[in-house]
Parts: structure tokens; sequence; C-alpha cells
């Protein structure tokens, strides 16, 4: 495999692939504008279920139009915060992130460091001990920093006998290039 060609939601979306199956129950924290929901629920099929949160209505009407386009019936789409996704959902096999804003939207709202922390501790009390989380954190911008700082000092934190935490970084790229991290509950 090279990399050149490739970008945190390119590795982000191959290993959401190579791990979730027909059946899963999966969580997209950040519905955005639905590309994350969709490859969800095309991947864990009828059979499946998907949870997707967003606390904008934009990004809920955006997604429902691309899950309708796409004739997608397993998803639920809730207007709530991802940091409150243990009030929905019970368990999931995996939990995909995208921390930052809205594409195409309003840039004054955007992903909080406080927030983020609280849904991945959601996240990982209800995966189990083969599930992952995902997360592609868009740091740029006047308050990324911050929270690519808070949730690095976090994950370096977690316990290394519980959990696995993969950051995969494009060191060389300009521009703040997105980080990709992986998160494995250890079995």
């Amino acid at each position: 495999m090279t990399y050149y060609d490739k970008n945190a939601l390119k590795l982000s979306h191959e290993y959401i692939k190579a791990n979730l199956k027909k059946g899963d129950i999966a969580v997209d924290g950040t519905m955005g504008r639905g590309r994350d929901t969709l490859l969800l629920s095309q991947l864990v099929g009828s059979s499946g279920k998907v949870f997707a949160f967003d606390i904008q209505k934009e990004a809920l009407s955006s997604t429902q139009v691309l899950l309708e386009e796409n004739a997608i019936t397993n998803a639920q789409l809730i207007l709530d915060s991802h940091h409150n996704l243990k009030n929905y959902v019970e368990d999931a096999k995996c939990v995909v992130f995208n921390f930052g804003f809205l594409p195409g939207g309003d840039h004054t709202i955007f992903s909080h460091s406080d927030t983020s922390i609280k849904a991945i501790e959601a996240a990982l009390d209800i995966i189990p001990s083969d599930g992952f989380v995902s997360i592609c954190s868009y740091y740029g911008g006047d308050t990324g920093f911050e929270e690519r700082d808070n949730l690095l000092a976090f994950l370096e934190k977690l316990d290394s006998k519980k959990y696995t935490v993969m950051l995969h970084s494009f060191y060389n790229r300009p521009n703040c290039p997105p980080l990709f991290i992986v998160i494995e509950k250890n079995h």
C-alpha cells in the first residue's frame, strides 16, 4: 500500500471497511453531510443499524436527502450532541467521529474538546472487546488546535492494557492535514 494518494478520511474508510460487517451496529457521532452515515449503513446492511448524531439541523437535512437518494432505511438520525450517544445506543461495533466543523457550513459552529472527549468516553463504554473508534481530527482554524491538543493528551493516558491507540499523521503535508486516529478495545 502507498500513502501519497491517501488522506485521513480515506484511511478511516479503509479501516472501517476492513472491520465492519453485515448485521453490526455502528454510530456516526458527527453526521455532517452524511457520507460516513451512508458508508456505515451500506456496510452493516439491512440486518444492521446505524445511529447518526449532529447538533445542526442542516446536517440532519443533508444526511436525510443523501440516505433517501441511496434508498437507505437502516439509519436513525438524531439531532443531539455526540456526547449524549449513550442515551440512544447501548452497544455498537464501531463509533466514527470527524471533529471540526460542518463541511460547507457555519464555521463558527464546531466541535469542542470537552464534549468530544466525553463522546469518546461514551463510545469506549459501548463498544465490545473487538470494537473500535475511528476519529478524523480536522484541527486547523481558530480553535481546532486546542481540541487537537486536548484530544491527544486524553488519548495518551488511555490504559494500554484496555485500549490500543494508533495515530496516523501526514507529517510533511502543508496546511494542518487532518489526523486519523483509531482506538481499538483490546480483547
